[in-house]
């Protein structure tokens, strides 16, 4: 496994990195058995000491956790807990869903761009209708089923995920909606 433990405007000694790798072989190991890679990045703020992990296992899933704490390791065995929650929680899912991969999950990178926020006040027209591009970026679109993509979309903590539907290909996007349970959308054309 690939593991980068960063502070940022920090430095982080060697019993510490000891610890972080330890811990997450201890979580990861236990319930998903393979990672490949795993971020774990630290920063202060004012008296607290935040920890945002995150690791990429080789069925293509990432799990996400972050905590705050006065002491650094308490911060970074929070996050640990979290995400060791999570994959308690996802366990059953991840063996049901990836028993019968044999590849990694395809991961297609698509561009992505951020558009400037149009300021202008109710006076002000503006001249054109077109959004001004300030970043262009590529981002993985995954290729998952509908329940990968569900499992995905809440280990990640996002509110939706943009993802490739490996049973006919099209572009598909699962999104938490506001009652609490999981939209589907899926824009083919039934003939």
């Amino acid at each position: 496994m690939r593991l980068q433990v960063s502070g940022k405007q920090m430095d982080l000694g060697d019993a510490m990195r000891t610890h972080v790798s330890d811990r997450l072989d201890d979580v990861v190991s236990k319930y998903a058995g393979r990672p490949v890679e795993a971020v774990v990045t630290f920063s202060k703020d004012a008296h607290e000491y935040k920890c945002d992990a995150s690791v990429h296992l080789s069925t293509g899933l990432t799990t996400q956790a972050s905590a705050r704490s006065t002491e650094i390791y308490a911060a970074f065995d929070s996050a640990a807990e979290k995400m060791d929650k999570q994959l308690r929680r996802y366990k059953r899912r991840l063996k049901d869903h990836h028993k019968d991969r044999q590849d990694p999950v395809e991961a297609i990178g698509e561009p992505s761009y951020v558009l400037a926020n149009p300021d202008h006040s109710e006076e002000e027209e503006p001249d054109s209708l077109q959004p001004v591009i300030i970043a262009e970026m590529e981002t993985p679109v995954l290729t998952l089923s509908v329940g990968e993509a569900v499992m995905q979309m809440e280990l990640a903590q996002k509110q939706f995920l943009v993802f490739r539907n490996s049973s006919h290909g099209g572009v598909n996007v699962v999104y938490t909606r506001d009652d609490g349970n999981v939209g589907w959308i899926d824009p083919r054309r039934m003939s």
